[in-house]
């Protein structure tokens, strides 16, 4: 019976993977100007190393913080944390906003080295 709960409670909550990320997307939106690149990791993720340029605010309050750094809703947006799952999670909530290019850039270490390979 406590499987049987358990289980329910998984299907639920959040999403246990990431949405797609797509590494290419986000290197070609973070050409233009008008891009933004947010980092949607904790606070002390962010203090020890965050990509340059990159906006925080963490997944839990982009809602809320979005507006600060992307009031137009065709700005390419360019999402990354830890390992993906939570700048997915950020994508949908911008996504269900009416954001209409926003990107899943996946891992702050494997996306830094996209980038700074570019």
């Amino acid at each position: 019976m406590r499987s049987v709960f358990f289980a329910a409670a998984l299907l639920m909550g959040e999403p246990a993977l990431a949405g797609p990320v797509d590494h290419s997307a986000a290197l070609l939106a973070l050409a233009r100007p008008d891009a933004v690149l947010i980092d949607v990791r904790t606070s002390q993720e962010f203090a020890a190393g965050a990509l340059p340029g990159a906006h925080h605010i963490p997944h839990f309050r982009i809602a809320e913080g979005i507006a600060a750094v992307a009031p137009d809703k065709d700005t390419p947006i360019v999402l990354y944390c830890r390992s993906g799952r939570r700048s997915s999670l950020a994508q949908d909530r911008l996504l269900e906003m009416g954001y209409r290019h926003v990107i899943n850039a996946g891992g702050y270490q494997d996306f830094g080295v996209r980038l700074a390979e570019r």
